[in-house]
């Protein structure tokens, strides 16, 4: 009777989804999966395992896991995706014209369900379907559960008529499979331009998708002070943009509790003391050179009072400067479970402080510029250990050429520095001082770049035929105004070892990467665009690197598994951007460069 049922399945299959019909072998099925895992091992037998209409997913008792099988338990029947292509691109069935029994339950096993989603927390996992009935997925914690539940629903294929054709799995399969890195995120900056909550939550939705886990969210610049916090009120309520772009309370709850059901850290940001000026709507008193004009006319770029539009940096001379921030670093570090505490520090501009006039008298005492901002950082900085959280700032605090503190101020076992400057040079230069980097090189990781200038008033554009000798902005290379251009594409991204020239010892020190979207120019309406699929492209070097088995940079191979991502993550509701002409998928390998 059973045998007559499996032969009945397989008869609907080739009269109903003609597309399925292609034989496959062992050594060319084809594998779509991002991030590549470490290890697909598929089974010798070449027949696909349809998934039954009353599959279910079993997991033990974890309120987050349990939320993750829920969502799961609806994306595998409702995930419409195919292979884009020829029909060799969807080998399911073989001669043979029988089919398994289907699958009809995932069974996971989770080893430690204590353990909680911070920072090293193992991810790693080994799913096993070695035909139909049931399959097993087995993880030492919940949060290498998720990427298990992931990577399942990714091994999932409809046929083009997703009315008729079932749900296949190609065939059986085991994966051996967690992350190179254990830090792999996207900062967000929503100072510059506001992002409603759905926006932040599709975000998140995505980077499960992609095995990414570190929300880092810029929640505050010179532009506006977003975030509502009890202590301190008014700089949310002066300091946003209106009431209804202000982040309340129960928003940051919202978002980090949506994260721990998808796996993602929120990592909270205060930029200080630079990129500070919107403290001033409340506090003017402690925000040096607030309102002045952030560049004068004339004036070298040493001069300028601010890095872009709107000046401002925390006066660490006045008292109520650390009173301010303290509130501020109690409230975040209450709203944010999380044990990363970001606390910016940099781009410190001297033109600004030297407005400011005590600040001149210090140094016409006797007192340097570093010296200031060390006292800065040398007190803040135990707040944020004070709260058993471990202190994020950018590499400027320790690197910058002009506004910097000495080593010693800055405590390797409760600090990390984050790299934007210089790839690989400065990731070495933090590395080799001792220090733990998470390295988001704007040379490579900033997703915002090539996009043209944003400034106003700027008759640099107005040249009809060339730019003014020695001075390239519109031709002979020129960035067009975007200071980090040209534009990162997905093969950039891929492309870069973020370990690149540096000793073994050093490289431990790595722990991982973030790509970047600066919002000058951005906010939800483009979002999922500037970030996906190029975000997919740092994701899989993170998780399982950028080379194949042997030693050899597989960016031809990722090519058309990033094109067929991009397609699933738009089929999932993320509205990212194509990579390529659709003809490319249809006719492979014609859209390379080489052959």
């Amino acid at each position: 009777m059973e045998q007559t049922k499996i032969l009945g399945v397989a008869l609907w299959l080739t009269l109903v989804c003609p597309t399925l019909q292609v034989a496959i072998t062992a050594e060319k099925e084809p594998v779509y999966l991002w991030p590549m895992p470490k290890t697909v091992a598929w089974g010798k037998i070449s027949r696909p395992i349809p998934l039954s209409p009353v599959f279910q997913i079993v997991a033990p008792n974890h309120k987050n896991l349990q939320n993750a099988v829920s969502r799961y338990s609806r994306l595998v029947f409702t995930d419409h995706w195919f292979p884009i292509g020829s029909s060799s691109a969807y080998d399911l069935l073989t001669s043979d014209p029988t089919v398994t029994p289907p699958l009809e339950k995932l069974n996971i096993r989770v080893e430690d369900l204590e353990a909680d989603l911070q920072h090293g927390v193992d991810e790693s996992y080994t799913l096993t379907i070695q035909g139909g009935g049931e399959a097993n997925l087995t993880a030492r914690t919940a949060w290498g559960a998720m990427r298990g539940l992931e990577t399942f629903s990714q091994l999932l294929r409809r046929g083009s008529d997703a009315s008729v054709c079932p749900i296949i799995i190609p065939r059986p399969v085991e994966i051996v499979d967690g992350p190179l890195y254990p830090h792999r995120g996207i900062v967000l900056d929503t100072g510059r331009n506001f992002y409603p909550v759905k926006d932040i939550l599709r975000t998140i939705r995505a980077m499960s998708y992609n095995k990414l886990n570190v929300f880092h969210w810029h929640i505050t610049d010179s532009q506006s002070f977003p975030l509502d916090l009890p202590s301190e009120p008014a700089l949310a309520q002066k300091g946003a943009y209106s009431s209804a772009m202000r982040y309340s309370q129960r928003d940051v709850r919202d978002i980090v509790e949506y994260g721990r059901n998808h796996g993602v850290r929120v990592v909270p940001e205060i930029d200080t003391p630079g990129h500070s000026a919107s403290w001033a709507e409340a506090y003017p008193d402690i925000v040096a050179c607030a309102g002045m004009f952030w560049w004068n006319p004339g004036s070298s770029w040493s001069d300028r009072l601010a890095s872009e539009p709107g000046a401002g940096q925390l006066n660490p001379l006045n008292p109520k400067t650390f009173e301010v921030v303290r509130n501020v670093v109690d409230d975040v570090a209450s709203l944010f479970p999380e044990e990363f505490f970001h606390a910016g520090s940099d781009e410190v501009v001297p033109g600004c402080w030297k407005t400011d006039k005590d600040i001149q008298k210090f140094v016409a005492n006797g007192g340097t510029l570093d010296q200031l901002l060390e006292k800065f950082v040398y007190t803040t900085h135990p707040y944020i250990t004070g709260r058993n959280k471990t202190a994020v700032y950018w590499e400027d605090v320790l690197l910058d050429d002009t506004v910097k503190v000495r080593p010693e101020i800055l405590p390797r076992e409760t600090t990390i520095l984050q790299t934007w400057n210089n790839g690989p040079n400065n990731t070495k230069r933090i590395t080799a001082a001792g220090y733990r980097a998470i390295v988001s090189s704007a040379d490579f990781f900033y997703l915002d770049c090539g996009h043209g200038g944003w400034l106003g008033n700027d008759s640099r554009y107005d040249k009809q035929i060339s730019d003014d000798p020695g001075s390239p902005f519109n031709y002979q290379g020129g960035n067009g105004g975007s200071w980090c251009a040209p534009f990162k594409t997905w093969q950039r991204i891929y492309d870069y070892d973020i370990a690149y020239g540096l000793s073994e010892e050093e490289a431990k020190l790595v722990l991982g990467g973030e790509v970047g979207v600066w919002s000058e120019q951005s906010d939800g309406t483009v979002l999922d665009g500037k970030l996906w699929p190029r975000a997919s492209a740092m994701a899989e070097t993170l998780w399982s690197g950028n080379r194949d088995g042997r030693g050899k940079k597989r960016y031809a191979n990722a090519m058309d598994r990033l094109n067929q991502w991009r397609y699933r993550m738009v089929d999932r509701g993320i509205n990212a951007e194509p990579l390529q002409p659709l003809w490319c998928l249809k006719n492979p390998g014609m859209c390379n460069l080489d052959q």
